[in-house]
C-alpha cells in the first residue's frame, strides 16, 4: 500500500478516535438520552428502609500532614446539615508528624486513628472501614470541604435498590490572578462533570472522585494495599457486583487548584499509572458479555483516553504531514489542510501556554490546549512509571494554589 493511501487510514482513524474519546461520547449520550426522554423516564426501585428513616452514616477521613485543614474540614464535617446521632467520623492519621492527630485528638466527636508510620492512604481507608459500623460510609479528603447539604443530597440515592455507590461533584475555588493549572483543572472537571452525569442518566457513572464518594458497606471490598486509585477501584468494584453508581452534582467538594503545571503533572502521573493498573485488575469490565452498557462507557470514556488517544494526537499530526508532504496535487481547502492548519494553531496555544505559564494573560480559556497536552503527557509518563513499577503507595502532596 503506498505510503499516502496508509498516512489517509491512519488520519481519518486518529481523528475519529480524538473526536469521539474527547467529545462524541459525550455528544452521543447527550442526544441518546434527549431522544429516550420522549418515551418517558425510568422509575426508580424504592427501598422502603430509606425511606421510613435515614440511614447511619460513617465519615472516612484518611490524611497525612494537613495540619492546616484539621479545624476547618472537622468543623465543616460536624455542620452537615443530617442528624447528628445518626453520623460519626473517623480521622486516619497516617504517619503525620506536623502535628495533625493532637490537632484532631482535641475533638471528641471524632474517633482518631492514629498510626505513627506511614503506610499510604488505602490502608488507612481499609482500617477505617474495619472500625466502622454505619451502613453507608462517605470517604472525603482532609483539604476538601463539603456543601452543607451533601450527605442529604448523596443520601436520596441510595433509596435505589440498584445502586451501591454516590460519587459527588469536584469543585475548585475561584479567585483572581488563578494559575493556569488551577484553570485549566478546573475546566476540565467542569467538562467531567457534565459527562459524568450523562454517564448515570444513562447507566452509571465510571469511577468516583475520592473527595467526596459514598458507598454500602455491605459492598466495600478491601483494596489492596499497592493500589494507586483507591476511589476508582472501589467504585468501580461497586460495577463488578452489579450494582451502579450514583453522580449527585449538588453534593459538591471543594478545594484549591494546583499551584503550577509541575505540581498538577506530579497528580496526573501518578492518576496515569494507577489507570493502568486498574485496566489490569479491572478485567472484568473489558468483557462485553458481562454487562454490555457498562463496558461501552467503561471503553468509550476511560479505556480510549488512557490507551489510544494520547497516541491518536501524534499519529495525527504525523499522518497529516506525510499526506501534504507525499502529495501536489491537494487543494488549498482540502480537510488536510484544514487540519493542519488547525492543529497548528493548536499547539501553537501550546506553545504560547508552556512560554506564558508563569506570567499568564488574563484569558485563561487560551491555556486550555496546554493542560490538554500536559494532561495526555503525563499519561505516558504515568505508563513508563507503572511499567518500571516506580509509583510509589505513598501519595506525594501537590501544592496548591
Amino acid at each position: 500500500m503506498p505510503l499516502n493511501h496508509m498516512a489517509e487510514i491512519i488520519f481519518w482513524i486518529s481523528g475519529f478516535i480524538i473526536f469521539y474519546a474527547y467529545g462524541g461520547y459525550g455528544i452521543f449520550l447527550f442526544i441518546f438520552l434527549k431522544t429516550r426522554s420522549l418515551f418517558g423516564s425510568t422509575k426508580i426501585v424504592s427501598d422502603p428502609f430509606f425511606e421510613e428513616s435515614l440511614p447511619e452514616v460513617c465519615l472516612i477521613i484518611a490524611a497525612y500532614n494537613e495540619k492546616d485543614y484539621v479545624d476547618q474540614k472537622i468543623k465543616n464535617s460536624l455542620s452537615l446539615i443530617y442528624p447528628p446521632e445518626k453520623l460519626s467520623i473517623i480521622w486516619i492519621n497516617d504517619g503525620s508528624d506536623d502535628g495533625t492527630p493532637e490537632l484532631v485528638a482535641r475533638y471528641p466527636e471524632v474517633i482518631l486513628l492514629h498510626n505513627p508510620q506511614r503506610s499510604g492512604k488505602i490502608e488507612g481507608m481499609n482500617r477505617g472501614v474495619e472500625h466502622s459500623v454505619a451502613p453507608i460510609l462517605l470517604f472525603t479528603d482532609a483539604n476538601t470541604m463539603l456543601s452543607p447539604n451533601s450527605l442529604m443530597a448523596v443520601m436520596r440515592h441510595f433509596q435505589d435498590r440498584t445502586v451501591g455507590c454516590v460519587a459527588g461533584e469536584k469543585q475548585f475555588y475561584k479567585y483572581k490572578n488563578q494559575p493556569v493549572a488551577a484553570v485549566g483543572e478546573g475546566f476540565y472537571w467542569k467538562i467531567e462533570s457534565w459527562l459524568k452525569q450523562l454517564d448515570y442518566q444513562f447507566y452509571s457513572a465510571i469511577g468516583a472522585t475520592g473527595e467526596l464518594f459514598a458507598i454500602r458497606r455491605e459492598l466495600f471490598q478491601r483494596v489492596e494495599p499497592d493500589t494507586l486509585l483507591d476511589d476508582f477501584m472501589i467504585s468501580m468494584r461497586v460495577t463488578l457486583q452489579g450494582f451502579r453508581v450514583a453522580y449527585e452534582p449538588t453534593a459538591i467538594a471543594s478545594e484549591n487548584g494546583s499551584s503550577n503545571i509541575r505540581e498538577e503533572l506530579k497528580r496526573k502521573v501518578r492518576i496515569a499509572a494507577g489507570s493502568y493498573q486498574s485496566l489490569l485488575r479491572l478485567k472484568k469490565l473489558l468483557n462485553p458479555f458481562f454487562n454490555t452498557k457498562l463496558f461501552f462507557q467503561y471503553i468509550s470514556h476511560k479505556v480510549l483516553r488512557w490507551t489510544l488517544a494520547p497516541l491518536a494526537l501524534i499519529s495525527l499530526l504525523v499522518s497529516t504531514v506525510l499526506i501534504l508532504g507525499s502529495q501536489q496535487q491537494i487543494s488549498a481547502y482540502s480537510v488536510y489542510y484544514l487540519a493542519f492548519y488547525l492543529q497548528a494553531m493548536f499547539y501553537g496555544l501550546v506553545l504560547f501556554g508552556l512560554l506564558t505559564q508563569s506570567n499568564p494573560v488574563r484569558i485563561k480559556f487560551i491555556y486550555s490546549p496546554f493542560y490538554f497536552v500536559a494532561m495526555n503527557f503525563a499519561m505516558f509518563k504515568g505508563f513508563v512509571r507503572f511499567l518500571k513499577g516506580r509509583q510509589s503507595v505513598l501519595w506525594e502532596k501537590s501544592k496548591r494554589a
